[in-house]
């Protein structure tokens, strides 16, 4: 029998591989709130597969390789989600002029956008512009070197780019990115007009010249100028720090996504079209992110709705070194991390955990042999579950891949092993173990299909984070 390697440790046993049968204008307002126009165009753009509207939006669309630049060493892609590194860009360049001048541009926002398998659930990810980070090497569009730095996370764009605050990125969560927008503000104003305006909530009058904004307090609709100037406004509104606007940044993306995902929008084809013309005019994006990719995420994600998309800020904590920096508080921000990368949850919620048959009664883990089989196309799953089962006791004799690939999680026995499976199925809810004829007595098979492996006990595939925005939420809530 071949033996399978793992990629920590490999295990062995005698049994075979199963193979069962069918399955059962201060800068740092300036970018803030355009990218949920880049949210809302992955969004929305569900709705629009049935209108054959997609060769001529993706058309609009600008964009650059970035594949040569990202680095040899990145992290593996270990699940089918999707992970979109989208950034603000303060460029004057065109239609941007008349917001003043400045020299370049920079990315004072950045957010990654996961999608998780199936499409059920997004998750946006802001990194405060002021969190000092290790920054690796980057090279320029021009073929131009930069060294590794440490500095500002924001630095990054403006080293190399897109490419670099990608690497940057991708470096300090291990998560692999798969694609990257770029909203400038020039089309912002546009793309608000095609949502017929966003619903904001402010605590209090404010009036602010430098920004032109002029907003009474409380709920209402901002258009235009207003909305621009909302954006972009930074010291009339909360405390002035970076972590205080992330917070009204995703209040808005909440508002955009809201609107952009409401029933009157996705079933109106002309305003659906007139809203993503807008926004498509108005990105840039990786060169990969083509119309065949764009379609199949449209595809996989029709129904998302606002309850199903959340806002939250990477953990932080003070930079000893300078009271104006932060820096990840690595304790809280590595699970999230590690969730974002491991994401195998299941499009469904997880189902009740089955309770023992036929009054079957079973053992304690450390009683329980099992082999645990990986067949997905997607790499870890099993070595990860095998892991997750090991922390709570189980025997892990051996962990592989089958050659065949099933579409559900499947539990499977040998003779005597009847009440091993039913802890294996309290362990793993949501797949009644059967019997399996070439099973080896005493042994448990947990073949892992497209469905997933969600323990019991454990949390949604990313777990909630403090202060977290959840785009269904009353705006209000937010103010």
């Amino acid at each position: 029998m071949p033996r399978v390697a793992v990629p920590s440790r490999v295990y062995y046993a005698d049994a075979a591989p199963p193979q069962p049968g069918p399955p059962a204008r201060g800068r740092g307002w300036r970018v803030l709130g355009w990218l949920s126009v880049a949210m809302s165009v992955v969004l929305v753009g569900a709705s629009l597969t049935a209108y054959g509207f997609w060769r001529r939006l993706d058309g609009q669309i600008d964009r650059e390789h970035v594949d040569d630049r990202l680095g040899e060493n990145r992290p593996a892609k270990l699940n089918n989600s999707l992970n979109i590194l989208m950034m603000g860009s303060d460029s004057r360049a065109g239609e941007n002029a008349r917001y003043g001048v400045e020299a370049g541009q920079r990315s004072d926002t950045t957010i990654l956008l996961h999608i998780s398998p199936g499409g059920e659930s997004a998750i946006g990810i802001s990194f405060p512009r002021d969190s000092m980070v290790q920054m690796p090497p980057c090279e320029k569009k021009n073929g131009a070197k930069v060294p590794a730095q440490f500095g500002m996370i924001n630095a990054a764009f403006s080293n190399g780019g897109p490419a670099c605050t990608w690497r940057t990125i991708e470096s300090l969560t291990k998560i692999h990115i798969d694609h990257y927008v770029e909203v400038d503000f020039a089309g912002f104003k546009r793309v608000v007009d095609a949502l017929d305006g966003v619903e904001i909530c402010v605590p209090r009058r404010i009036d602010d010249p430098k920004a032109e904004l002029h907003l009474k307090a409380g709920r209402q609709v901002v258009r235009g100028e207003q909305a621009l100037g909302y954006v972009r406004t930074r010291y009339v509104l909360g405390d002035g720090s970076d972590l205080d606007r992330i917070k009204r940044q995703q209040a808005f993306m909440a508002s955009v996504v809201q609107k952009a995902t409401d029933k009157g929008m996705l079933t109106d084809p002309g305003r659906t079209y007139g809203f993503l013309s807008a926004a498509t005019k108005s990105i840039k994006a990786d060169d990969r992110l083509t119309l065949s990719v764009m379609q199949k995420l449209a595809g996989s994600m029709r129904g998302m709705s606002a309850g199903k998309v959340r806002f939250v800020t990477v953990p932080v904590q003070a930079f000893p070194q300078d009271k104006n920096r932060v820096q990840f508080d690595m304790a809280q921000a590595e699970p999230l991390f590690r969730a974002v990368r491991e994401d195998n949850k299941l499009p469904e919620p997880a189902p009740a955990p089955v309770v023992a048959q036929n009054g079957v009664r079973p053992v304690p883990p450390n009683q329980v042999k099992a082999a645990v089989f990986n067949a997905t196309a997607m790499p870890g799953l099993a070595q990860r579950t095998a892991d997750q089962l090991a922390e709570r006791g189980f025997q892990i004799v051996k962990v592989g891949s089958t050659k065949k690939r099933y579409p559900r999680t499947q539990i499977l026995y040998g003779v005597g092993a009847e009440r091993q499976a039913a802890r294996m199925a309290l362990a793993v809810p949501g797949h009644p173990p059967r019997p399996w004829a070439s099973a080896k007595p005493g042994y448990v098979y947990l073949v892992i299909g497209r469905d997933g492996a969600m323990l019991s006990g454990q949390n949604a595939a990313v777990p909630k984070v403090a202060g977290e925005v959840r785009a269904d939420r009353d705006i209000c809530e937010h103010s």
